[in-house]
Parts: structure tokens; sequence; C-alpha cells
């Protein structure tokens, strides 16, 4: 969620809390709709993984959309950044028993999501691949150095709202 520090610190905790459970149910609203399986949730963000790139994109495309609707009525607006990557992580059980990811594939996704503005879905070039021939819309943003690698990745935005 982009701004979310600034926001609990204008709003006071128990409103800014309230406005990040909006966040989180629709989130959640998405992920569920979508087949996506929530790994964990960081404060203001979520880590999620799905059985196939397609459910992914739609989930993503879905939630940007929720949320443009929601803020159209918003008192707090939110706004959030996406990154998605394909790949296979490594998949192991925390000390609670819940599963949770890591390894390259998870790590470029979060600095894909860095890089990403409020309101943007950025994606892998393997994603794309992945894609090809479906409904999907990117707009080609280039080669970006990502903090922790040596090689840059190439990055796409996904077009989903009519505005693009």
């Amino acid at each position: 969620m982009v701004g979310h520090t600034e926001m609990m610190a204008r709003l006071g905790d128990d409103k800014g809390r309230q406005v990040l459970r909006e966040h989180e149910r629709l989130t959640r609203e998405s992920l569920k709709e979508h087949g996506g399986t929530e790994v964990k949730t960081m404060g203001d963000g979520f880590m999620a993984s799905f059985a196939s790139v397609t459910a992914a994109l739609e989930c993503a495309i879905a939630l940007q959309n929720a949320l443009a609707k929601h803020n159209k009525s918003a008192d707090e607006p939110l706004n959030i950044r996406i990154g998605l990557n394909a790949g296979e992580p490594i998949a192991e059980d925390d000390p609670g028993g819940r599963g949770d990811l890591f390894g390259t594939t998870v790590n470029i996704a979060a600095r894909i999501a860095a890089q990403a503005d409020g309101g943007e879905i950025l994606v892998s070039d393997v994603v794309r691949q992945l894609v090809a021939g479906k409904q999907f819309m990117f707009n080609d943003r280039g080669e970006t150095e990502l903090r922790g690698f040596e090689d840059p990745v190439h990055v796409y935005e996904v077009r989903w709202s009519e505005d693009d």
C-alpha cells in the first residue's frame, strides 16, 4: 500500500487500522475469487501465489479495479503497487505451520513491486511471455536494475484501466 506510514501518522492507529482493514478485505476477496493463496501479509502488503500466471494477472487487475471503484467514494483512498514474477520458489513451513515462499523468484517479484507507482501492476518478461496470446495488454518499461541482482530485468506495465 502506497503511503501507508504517512497515512497512519496522519489518521492515528485506530482510524488508520480501519483503512488498512478495507485494503485487506478487498485483497482477500480478489484472491479468493481468482484462486490465489495468501502466503503472508506484511503490515501494508501481501505475498500471494497462484497456480497460473493468467489467474495472477486477472486477480491483480480485479484488485486494482476494486480499489479504483472504492476510491471514488472513500474518505481515504487506497493505492497499491503490484509486482508479479513467475518461477519456482522455495516453499517451506514456518514454525507456526504456515507455508512461506523464498528464493530468487520471490525476491524479483518484490523488487519489481517496489518499482511500481500506486495503481500500477508491473510484471517481469517471464510473466508477459507466459500469457502471450491472451487478452492482456502491456506497456514496455524496458530493462531495469533491481537491487541485489547483477543482471537487469525487463519489466512491463499491465494496462488494466480503461484510461490506459
